[in-house]
C-alpha cells in the first residue's frame, strides 16, 4: 500500500467536509473492493474517510411504499432481516448469495452501488425494482443512476445515505456465478408490479447493468417462463471474455430470466 491518513468521522457533515477539503480522499464503506485495490497499489488516495461511525447510515425500515435500507447496511443484515424477507424476499435471497461469508459480513449496499461493478448483484435489484438512491444531496431514480462500467450519476464528494425500495407483487433473482470469483456471469432480477414487469441483467452487459426491455414487455402480457422461449438478448451488446462468449452469455441471460420468472411465480 501507499501511505495515507485515516479519518473516522462521527457525523455525515464531517465526512462531506473531509471530501471537500481533500480531492484525493476516498470513502471507505465495507472495503471489499477498495482495500484489495490499495494492496495491489492500483490506487493512491491521500486519505480514507471511514463511514462506519456515522449514525443513520445503517438499518432497515419498513415504509408505506416498501423498504428503506441504509447505505452502510451489510449484505448479511439484508439477507437475514425478517422485514426484508416479508416485504421483498427476493432482495434477501440476492444478498445471501453475494460473494462468500467474509464478503457478506463486511460488504455494504452503498459500497456496492457506489462502486457499480458490472458483475455485482445489487445493481440488478435496484434497477428492476425501480428503487431510489438517496444521497446527502438528492434522490436519484435507478434509471438515472447507472451510467456505464464503474460509472454512476454520483457527483464528486456525493455520499449515498440509503436506498428506497418499493414493494412489488413478486420478484426473484437468479444468477450463473463464476465458480472462482462468485461474481455473476449472468444475473437476472425480475420484478412484477400491477403495471409492468421489469427485467434487469447484471454480469453480461458491455456497459454494465441494463434493462432487458423486450423481455419485460413480453412478461407484462404473459408472466410465464415460456414467453421467453423465442427471445434472446442481442449478443452484440453483451460481454465476451475468457469466461464465456457473448453468445454464451446471451443464452445464460435467457435461462436465468426463465428461472427467475418461474421462482417469482411460485
Amino acid at each position: 500500500m501507499f501511505a495515507f491518513t485515516y479519518q473516522r468521522p462521527e457525523a455525515l457533515s464531517d465526512a462531506v467536509g473531509a471530501l471537500a477539503a481533500d480531492g484525493e480522499a476516498k470513502l471507505l464503506a465495507g472495503g471489499q473492493t477498495l482495500l484489495p485495490t490499495l494492496k495491489q497499489r492500483l490506487a493512491q488516495p491521500s486519505a480514507l474517510v471511514d463511514l462506519s461511525r456515522i449514525p443513520g447510515l445503517v438499518g432497515i425500515t419498513r415504509t408505506a411504499e416498501g423498504l428503506a435500507i441504509g447505505a452502510m447496511t451489510r449484505h448479511v443484515e439484508v439477507a437475514s432481516s425478517p422485514v426484508v424477507r416479508e416485504v421483498i424476499p427476493a432482495l434477501a435471497d440476492l444478498a445471501g448469495g453475494i460473494g462468500d461469508v467474509a464478503v457478506r459480513n463486511r460488504g455494504t449496499l452503498g459500497g456496492s452501488l457506489a462502486n457499480d461493478d458490472p458483475t455485482a448483484d445489487y445493481p440488478a435489484a435496484v434497477l428492476a425494482l425501480n428503487a431510489i438512491v438517496v444521497t446527502d444531496r438528492r434522490e436519484i431514480p435507478a434509471g438515472d443512476y447507472f451510467r456505464g462500467l464503474f460509472e454512476t450519476a454520483l457527483e464528486e464528494g456525493e455520499i449515498i445515505t440509503r436506498v428506497d425500495f418499493p414493494q412489488v407483487e413478486c420478484a426473484a433473482y437468479m444468477k450463473f456465478r463464476n465458480p472462482a470469483s462468485r461474481y455473476a456471469m449472468a444475473g437476472v432480477f425480475v420484478a412484477k408490479t400491477a403495471a409492468e414487469v421489469r427485467v434487469a441483467v447484471t454480469g453480461a452487459g458491455q456497459s454494465g447493468v441494463f434493462l432487458w426491455t423486450e423481455a419485460g414487455e413480453a412478461l407484462t402480457s404473459d408472466f410465464s417462463p415460456q414467453v421467453l422461449d423465442t427471445l434472446t438478448p442481442d449478443p452484440d451488446e453483451l460481454m465476451s471474455d475468457l469466461h464465456g462468449s457473448a453468445a454464451y452469455r446471451a443464452q445464460l441471460v435467457k435461462v436465468m430470466a426463465q428461472r427467475a420468472v418461474e421462482k417469482a411465480a411460485r
